[in-house]
């Protein structure tokens, strides 16, 4: 790993609901051109602490650091503006629009300039080709860009919005069950895009319960279990022992 600060770096990362803690001093480290595969049962932390990072939460204490520089997360455009860009289970995609309108949904690219911005007019060819150039680098393959999303198979849904994450996130790019309910072939295609982003020097979170999808991404597992992290080991098949018995109970192994 470079010597470089890690893109991401969360410290003592604590967040109650309540009397209920949902994180518990949690460390993690990020860095570019990485994969790390955040683990755990339902009810882990795994989604509250990935909230936290893209705004949708905000930390009751610890610290949030990028590229070695301590900064504050209070909203989604917060994390946005910061280079982070979340894709959820439910993709947040607009069914009746096409991939290239989902693209830029409130970044919409809109002039002339000196207009007041209700008068201002939508540059839909600027915005289709930037959307295909986004597509054509991460070798994603659309039979059409003007085909609504609401009419593309689950895994093409799926790869739009990884997509249009990795379009805007200059930093970190976060990924919530990304092969959920796809199919072997579909699968494949977000893995195959998951390597892209890798490759691309991205900082990567995939948070998954599909193992074998993550001992073949992913560079490091990190397990949380009860809102603590438990664990962190090299996704390797030669870990994945342990790494299932940190999920389940079994064991606590904070080595790298």
């Amino acid at each position: 790993m470079s010597a470089a600060p890690p893109a991401l770096s969360i410290r003592d990362a604590t967040k109650r609901f309540g009397a209920v803690t949902a994180i518990d001093k949690i460390d993690l480290d990020v860095h570019r051109g990485e994969v790390v595969a955040l683990l755990g049962d339902n009810g882990a932390g795994k989604s509250t602490l990935i909230q936290c990072v893209s705004g949708a939460h905000r930390l009751d204490s610890g610290t949030i650091a990028m590229d070695g520089r301590q900064v504050s997360i209070h909203s989604p455009a917060d994390a946005r503006a910061l280079g982070i860009e979340t894709v959820y289970q439910d993709l947040a995609l607009f069914d009746n629009l096409k991939a290239s309108d989902n693209f830029f949904a409130g970044r919409e690219v809109a002039g002339p300039s000196w207009l007041p911005r209700s008068l201002r007019v939508l540059r839909r060819r600027r915005m289709t080709e930037a959307t295909r150039d986004v597509l054509e680098r991460l070798e994603v393959s659309l039979a059409r860009l003007d085909t609504t999303v609401g009419l593309m198979s689950g895994g093409q849904r799926q790869a739009v919005a990884v997509s249009r994450a990795a379009a805007f996130a200059s930093n970190v790019v976060i990924l919530d069950e990304p092969t959920a309910a796809l199919g072997v072939r579909e699968s494949r295609s977000v893995l195959n895009l998951i390597h892209r982003l890798r490759d691309g020097g991205k900082a990567v979170i995939v948070i998954s319960h599909a193992l074998d999808h993550v001992m073949e991404v992913a560079d490091r597992a990190v397990v949380l279990r009860r809102g603590r992290k438990v664990g962190e080991l090299p996704a390797s098949p030669e870990a994945h022992t342990q790494i299932v018995s940190l999920i389940v109970g079994g064991g606590d192994h904070r080595g790298g």
